[in-house]
């Protein structure tokens, strides 16, 4: 099974201590399922764009970073608990992944991340002869 370290643990956040980051952003909630052959995570990031997202995968830590744009105020507001604003969220995967063959899909509110294993680390099924 996969050894999956979370590094956000609340949904909204304070700007983190990087230099080039600050601000408040949301931690998206996210399911990752496991199987032979790859990981997938799937995250909820509503009112983010395919093309608003920055999704990188680099020595074992896979950065999810999505833009929202802000909307036009609609009129003076009565009541306000919408709040809009960025996403993101770092995890440690200690799988070995193909980087390569990484792909993802964003739809409906919902961004699919699959991650291949390396041939190396899938499970191999070996066959058992009769003497």
């Amino acid at each position: 099974m996969a050894d999956l370290t979370n590094r956000a643990a609340k949904d909204r956040s304070e700007g983190r201590a990087e230099a080039t980051r600050g601000g408040v952003f949301f931690t998206p909630r996210v399911d990752i399922v496991e199987t032979d052959a790859e990981l997938t995570l799937f995250a909820e990031i509503p009112g983010v764009r395919p093309e608003d997202v920055d999704l990188r995968y680099e020595k074992g830590e896979l950065v999810l970073h999505g833009r929202v744009k802000p909307s036009a105020p609609r009129g003076p507001l009565l009541l306000q608990e919408y709040e809009e604003g960025d996403f993101y969220r770092a995890f440690t995967i200690s799988e070995s992944i193909d980087a390569g063959r990484i792909s993802a899909e964003c739809k409906n509110g919902v961004l699919t991340v699959h991650l291949p294993k390396v041939e190396s680390t899938r499970p191999r099924q070996i066959a058992v002869r009769s003497a």
